[in-house]
């Protein structure tokens, strides 16, 4: 088990805004339809980086097979129950009981064991994960740099942390919060553009954990395409990571 830690990064009004959306988590039509339509997105990359991690061939429907995940910020399990049909002994923490409430019925509905939490991270009393993940999460925390660390933390010696958030760019700041919030792409008053980082400013953060980047990809859009990887990470990017050697 991991040392005891008294970090506090849950931001009190960030998880009363994101609990009130709890019902609607799991409509792709819903409030939370931008999330489902980033989601596959996420997994492709998540999945090729588990397989580059952990030396997988890309064939098997279970790489995580015998292999525990920890997500973080889970909402109401879009990642969790993937990664639990990879295979994975799963648990979820959330700042919002609501949406721990939401992500309990989906699981069961699902058929699929998850454990899922309510509250701080650190409060948890979690051991270590070989897979750490955290999607579109970090922005919304009081103290990113202690968030970090509590999710280094939970990660195994040679685990591997996942890593997903908007990039602080005025691109991002017409297109993600502008654009989307006022045409009803996502809830208003679910993004602060001042509190994006950089990818320059998360891979310090992450330098400073005692972790080093692995592959960072940017997560674009085009009327063609919609949401694909790509190269250009000035809207939102996606990151794998591990600790230094």
């Amino acid at each position: 088990m991991t040392k005891a830690s008294t970090a506090t990064t849950i931001n009190a009004a960030e998880a009363a805004h994101f609990g009130a959306l709890a019902a609607d988590w799991w409509d792709p039509k819903g409030s939370s339809a931008m999330l489902h339509k980033l989601n596959p997105v996420r997994l492709g990359f998540i999945r090729n980086a588990i397989d580059a991690h952990f030396g997988g061939d890309g064939k098997t429907r279970t790489p995580l097979a015998g292999k525990s995940a920890l997500d973080v910020g889970c909402g109401a399990g879009l990642l969790c129950e993937p990664l639990a049909r990879m295979g994975a002994a799963v648990t979820g923490v959330d700042a919002a009981p609501e949406n721990v409430e939401a992500a309990k019925a989906h699981a069961a509905l699902s058929g699929l064991s998850i454990d899922y939490r309510a509250g701080e991270i650190a409060a948890q009393g979690l051991g270590t994960f070989d897979v750490v993940s955290s999607m579109e999460v970090i922005e919304h925390v009081t103290d990113p740099a202690a968030f970090i660390a509590e999710l280094a933390r939970h990660l195994k010696p040679d685990g591997l942390l996942l890593l997903s958030t908007p990039n602080r760019t005025a691109a991002s700041r017409l297109f993600l919060v502008e654009a989307a919030e006022r045409l009803g792409q996502v809830p208003r008053g679910t993004h602060d553009w001042d509190q994006f980082l950089t990818p320059e400013e998360l891979t310090a953060l992450l330098h400073e954990a005692g972790l080093e980047v692995s592959e960072m990809r940017g997560i674009a859009f085009s009327p063609l395409s919609g949401l694909h990887l790509s190269d250009n990470k000035a809207l939102n990017y996606i990151l794998s990571a591990r600790f230094r050697a």
